[in-house]
C-alpha cells in the first residue's frame, strides 16, 4: 500500500549494533491505524519512507503481509524496547536511556520498574509529555546535554512521530523510538492484552475494551483490511479506484 516494512531476523541484534556503533536511527512501529493516517498526511508517509527501520507492529501489517506470500512474525514496539532495556545494561558502560512523554508521573515509576527489574540501566533522564511552551526550551537543551544513546518517546501516534522527526537532529547518534503506551503498562497505570489476545492477534479488542473512546479510531481497521484485499487481488489502491 505504498509504505515500507523492513523484514529482519532480528530486530533487536541490529538495533544494538546501530547504539553500540552511535548511529542514529528512528524506529517506526506501523500497524494498520498508522497507516490509514499516513494515507491522509503526506507529512507522516514521509516520515514513515525516510525512517531506517520500520517494524510491522500491527497484527494488520501481518496479515497484509501473509496476502502477499510474506510469512513474517508481527514485532510489537512494547516488546523490542523492553527487549533493548534488557540488554542496555549488559555492555560497559551501560548504554543511556531517556524516557519521555505520558502523563505527570508515569515515566517517573515506568523508570523505577525497569531499575528494579534491571539493575544497572542507566535510565538518565524522565520527563512527562505535558511540557508547556516555556518549558520546551529547558528540556531540549537538557536532551542536547546527554545524548542518551536509546530515547523512547511516549506521546502517541502520530505525535511522536512528528516529534521525533522534527527534533532528532538534536542527538543525531541516538536510537529514537516512539513507545505509544508503553510507559502506562511499564508503570502498572495500564494492562496489555493478556497473551491468548496477543498470540491471535486480538490485542485491538482488548484495548478497545479498556478504552472504548477509542472506537473512532479503530474504524481504521475495516478500512485497512478492505483496501488490503483489494490491493492485493487488483494491485491498485481503492483510494485511486474511487477517485478514477
Amino acid at each position: 500500500m505504498g509504505l515500507p516494512v523492513h523484514l529482519l531476523n532480528d530486530y533487536p541484534s541490529w538495533l544494538a549494533h546501530r547504539i553500540q556503533q552511535r548511529l542514529g536511527c528512528h524506529v517506526i512501529t506501523l500497524n494498520a491505524e498508522m497507516t490509514m493516517q499516513a494515507e491522509h498526511s503526506p507529512t507522516l508517509a514521509q516520515m514513515i519512507h525516510t525512517a531506517e527501520l520500520v517494524i510491522p507492529d500491527g497484527a494488520g501489517i501481518v496479515l497484509y503481509l501473509k496476502l502477499h506470500g510474506r510469512h513474517v512474525d508481527r514485532c510489537p514496539g512494547i516488546e523490542l524496547s523492553a527487549e533493548l532495556l534488557m540488554r542496555s545494561h549488559q555492555f560497559t558502560p551501560p548504554w543511556s536511556i531517556f524516557f519521555f512523554g505520558g502523563a505527570p508521573g508515569v515515566a517517573e515509576k515506568a523508570a523505577e520498574v525497569w531499575k528494579q527489574k534491571a539493575p544497572g540501566i542507566a535510565i538518565v533522564g524522565v520527563q512527562n509529555g505535558y511540557l508547556t511552551p516555556d518549558d520546551q526550551p529547558a528540556f531540549l537543551e537538557r536532551l542536547k546535554v546527554l545524548q542518551p544513546q536509546l530515547i523512547y518517546v511516549g506521546l502517541g501516534v502520530p505525535r511522536q512521530e512528528l516529534w521525533i522527526a522534527q527534533h532528532r537532529y538534536m542527538c543525531p547518534n541516538s536510537v529514537w523510538i516512539g513507545v505509544g503506551g508503553s510507559f502506562d503498562v511499564w508503570a502498572g497505570t495500564k494492562a496489555r492484552a493478556p497473551k491468548w489476545f496477543c498470540d491471535n492477534h486480538l490485542e485491538w479488542v482488548y484495548r478497545l475494551y479498556q478504552e472504548p473512546w477509542r472506537w473512532r479510531r479503530m474504524s481504521a481497521l475495516p478500512k485497512f483490511a478492505w483496501r488490503s484485499l483489494v490491493y492485493r487481488f487488483t494491485k491498485r489502491n481503492p483510494v485511486s479506484i474511487r477517485k478514477s
